[in-house]
């Protein structure tokens, strides 16, 4: 991790994947998934996690140390943790429960005393009960943007279909007849080579026999080829491709993280958001880190972490964001480049590029995902029905309204008008084409 001193830390974003788990069945096409839960090991991952994002960001002698940050003590004002509920059943919020007992171990200073003077501390030495906020995806379509999306599955059963995609399967139809004796009776395709890997994963950390039966080779192969099933499903060559929603449904996240730590009026400086794999290859491929290391155009490791660094320049201007990744439990933070730059990456520079890609409603999801019926699209096609009916002013389901996707355009507007208050980021800089795309997405809003 660079230790960089030509700048100051203000502030985090915290991207997080969830612990070890049991197995569970995900569909090759729609990725709709059975239940699993949490194992004891990925419990120990996330608190591992846990307590080396505390000795960089919560330490006061870390260079990275978030200044005025509190090191001892929870205090919920300075921080927002949110986690997925939907997916991987309660995998992932419960891998966030461990992650935040590393961020803030127990202490005995987490008393209170009485009226009477008797001081009480809390149970387990001091546990620190921290709020996290669940996510459902019926609710909110922020975390995972590709379920009941319907144009994202169809371009699924497009890459099925494709010349890439037969030629793959044909190059590892020799490897792959070789796998039946080690799946349990699953079905043996390259469709289906996510569920293949799963299986042969979870089974070769909990199952000593199969781990031993195991040739050598085999997992290593099988997440290779799950790597490139996986890249290719939740990315496009666009950035605004549809095989990219999850993480364009999960940039409102990041965005608003940006805007709390560059407001100054605001104390929350450290934002932490828990999810599954599958908008990190998104982000990746978006922000070209994929592109530039072809490392991490695959499936990330269990309890792997993206720190987004918002920094204020020791020499003066606009804050810069620094990206950081953390593949595992067995690696250290690595700092890339992105955006087709070098070093650090202007505010600005990430908005200009990265928010045009938002979808940043319920409603523009629906739109995007032609989808009428599921995660509030149903209400939003009655009220529209219902207002056309009436002869009101026609509204479409793309300026319906905000459902809860996270961020609206005001948002990013919002941003960079703190910025130009403080002096720190001139509205010049922004480019045409993107500032003709913010004001005719405001009109939207109007």
């Amino acid at each position: 991790m660079s230790q960089s001193t030509d700048s100051q830390l203000l502030g985090v974003v915290l991207i997080v994947r969830h612990g070890d788990r049991q197995g569970f069945y995900q569909d090759p096409t729609t990725y709709t998934p059975t239940a699993t839960a949490i194992t004891p090991l990925g419990n120990a991952q996330e608190y591992q996690l846990g307590g080396y994002l505390r000795s960089i960001y919560l330490n006061a002698s870390s260079p990275s140390y978030i200044p005025g940050m509190s090191t001892g003590l929870f205090n919920q004002t300075q921080v927002y943790v949110q986690a997925d509920l939907g997916g991987e059943d309660g995998v992932v919020y419960d891998s966030c429960v461990s992650l935040t007992q590393g961020l803030w171990p127990p202490t005995l200073s987490n008393d209170i005393t009485l009226a009477n003077g008797t001081t009480v501390t809390a149970p387990l030495g001091g546990y620190q009960y921290v709020p996290i906020e669940s996510v459902d995806p019926n609710e909110s379509v922020s975390l995972e943007g590709f379920e009941d999306c319907n144009t994202f599955n169809t371009q699924t059963t497009a890459f099925y279909n494709s010349s890439e995609f037969q030629q793959k399967a044909a190059e590892s139809a020799t490897f792959l007849n070789m796998l039946p004796p080690y799946l349990d009776g699953r079905s043996v395709s390259l469709e289906n080579m996510w569920n293949i890997y799963d299986f042969m994963n979870v089974q070769s950390i909990h199952n000593a026999a199969f781990a031993r039966a195991l040739p050598p080779t085999f997992l290593a192969q099988a997440r290779a080829l799950a790597n490139w099933h996986e890249y290719n499903i939740f990315s496009s060559p666009s950035i605004d491709g549809i095989g990219n929603i999850a993480g364009q449904t999960l940039l409102p996240t990041i965005l608003t993280g940006f805007s709390g730590i560059v407001d100054p009026t605001n104390p929350v400086k450290l934002s932490i958001t828990a999810i599954a794999y599958k908008p990190f290859l998104s982000f990746f491929n978006m922000s070209g880190v994929a592109e530039a290391n072809p490392e991490l155009a695959g499936i990330i490791n269990y309890a792997a972490a993206l720190a987004l660094e918002v920094r204020q320049p020791s020499t003066g201007g606009e804050p810069v964001i620094r990206f950081n990744f953390k593949n595992g439990t067995d690696a250290d933070f690595v700092t890339y480049n992105f955006l087709n730059r070098t070093g650090d990456v202007p505010l600005s520079a990430f908005i200009d590029s990265m928010a045009p890609a938002a979808v940043n409603t319920t409603a523009q999801w629906c739109s995007v995902c032609q989808n009428t019926q599921d995660r509030g699209c149903a209400a939003l096609t009655l009220a529209y029905d219902q207002g056309h009916a009436a002869a009101q002013p026609r509204i479409s389901p793309v300026g319906a309204g905000f459902l809860g996707a996270g961020l609206t355009v005001a948002v990013v507007a919002l941003l960079l008008g703190t910025l130009a208050l403080l002096g720190l980021l001139s509205v010049g800089k922004i480019s045409k084409r993107s500032k003709k795309q913010l004001d005719s997405k405001v009109e939207l809003q109007d």
